[in-house]
């Protein structure tokens, strides 16, 4: 444990520095005396705005229905935008893309987005952080909690160390989805995850996606349930993933002072609401991912367009200099056949949509555009809410991507203000 000066009791602690519990913790401690303690088990925040953060500021995108309505999503964004100061990317010539779409039964959303870029994140939460201490609240890194105590406001640390508080929130984001699911068994608050999005990453050539160029980051809408996601440009790759049991795909941008590489990449997810006899989307997300570990021989797998057109598998030897003019920017992906990992009804939807998104933006499934495989986004753990200001019990708090209330960094940070709002009631 890297900090030796926490206390036995605070007020209030967070766990997660990710955006939901920043948010959180700016709020009560702008707006109160409370003792508070943020707790991230990493030297750094590793939530969105670690990886490559962008950043949406209009509703819906990243609001789930069933917590947010538009009004009050939009005042919370201007919160938002006060600590995150974003620099809102322009949009051009949109227009005729958008008629296209229509055509088709397709909705391109517009959007007010910001970019930071990989390279540029860890400044960023630096200086969020450095206020933070400012506003004296507590920051402990490389501190990991291992469990919530089940019949007292306590929780256990890595190293035994015990802390008790008033009040408690949640926020560890996608990353330890299991984790939290842990929790909520040993605070028997009810729960359902039947929600997870499976789908590829397409990365391809800047010149076959130029819309890019007049909309940084493309939020289109796909009929059953297929949607773009996540777009990268100017100095883009791909990275690989490790989850629990398998590796998942995303994608990364750096900022504009880095020299463009010429790609692309995004994903298209279909979202699975599943039933029975498997209800559990990190068990689905899970099996799948496992899947293609086999069939990879432990890794994640790519498929050139040309050869599944073909209904050819790729392999090493055809990612040659001839047709398939760029390469792969993820080094140890392994060339296979997408058809033989990704369930049937699943790959005919997302192939749907890529045919869709050609005649909206043709180019876009050129021969040489690569499909990775798999991106999984198991994120919606729904605990059962007593308040609309996250509660599960009394002074126990969940936000974040991980528990359903977001998704993305700032309809996170608007989930930690919320559950900070809550607190500042029970206080007065």
């Amino acid at each position: 444990m890297k900090n030796s000066n926490i206390k036995s009791h605070y007020d209030v602690i967070i766990v997660g520095s990710g955006p939901a519990g920043l948010g959180a913790a700016f709020k009560i401690a702008q707006n109160s005396k409370n003792s508070v303690l943020l707790i991230e088990k990493k030297k750094i925040s590793s939530g969105g705005l670690r990886n490559d953060c962008k950043q949406n500021y209009t509703f819906p995108v990243g609001f789930p229905f069933e917590h947010w309505s538009k009004d009050e999503a939009q005042k919370v964004l201007q919160e938002v935008k006060i600590h995150l100061n974003p620099n809102i990317e322009k949009r051009f010539n949109i227009e005729k893309y958008t008629k296209r779409a229509k055509k088709i039964g397709v909705e391109i959303l517009s959007i007010d987005q910001a970019h930071v870029g990989t390279d540029k994140s860890s400044a960023l939460i630096a200086s969020l952080i450095k206020k933070l201490e400012v506003l004296n609240v507590q920051i402990a890194l490389q501190t990991e909690v291992k469990e919530v105590v089940s019949n007292k406001k306590e929780i256990i640390l890595a190293d035994g160390s015990v802390i008790s508080f008033e009040n408690l929130i949640l926020a560890p984001g996608r990353a330890d989805y299991s984790w939290l699911q842990d929790q909520l068994n040993t605070l028997k608050v009810d729960y359902h995850d039947n929600i997870v999005d499976i789908g590829i990453r397409v990365e391809t050539k800047e010149e076959y996606y130029p819309i890019v160029k007049d909309y940084y980051d493309p939020k289109i809408l796909f009929p059953n349930k297929v949607r773009t996601f996540c777009t990268n440009s100017g100095c883009a790759h791909i990275v690989r993933e490790k989850y629990k049991g398998y590796y998942s795909i995303n994608g990364h941008s750096l900022s504009k002072e880095n020299k463009p590489n010429g790609l692309v990449n995004f994903a298209l997810l279909k979202t699975i609401r599943l039933t029975q006899p498997v209800v559990s989307g990190q068990q689905f997300g899970t099996i799948l991912g496992q899947m293609v570990m086999q069939l990879s021989g432990g890794s994640v797998i790519m498929q050139r367009v040309g050869d599944f057109r073909l209904g050819s598998r790729s392999k090493k030897e055809t990612f040659n200099s001839d047709l398939y003019d760029f390469k792969p920017t993820l080094k140890n992906a392994v060339a296979a056949d997408l058809s033989l990992s990704m369930p049937a009804k699943i790959l005919r939807d997302i192939w749907k949509s890529l045919k869709m998104l050609d005649t909206i933006i043709p180019g876009v499934l050129h021969p040489s555009t690569i499909l990775y495989y798999p991106e999984i986004k198991t994120y919606s753990n729904k605990p059962k809410f007593i308040d609309k200001n996250f509660m599960v019990k009394k002074g126990y708090y969940i936000i974040g991507d991980a528990a359903g209330t977001s998704r993305g960094i700032t309809a996170a940070w608007a989930s930690g203000i919320r559950a900070a709002n809550g607190i500042l009631l029970s206080f007065v």
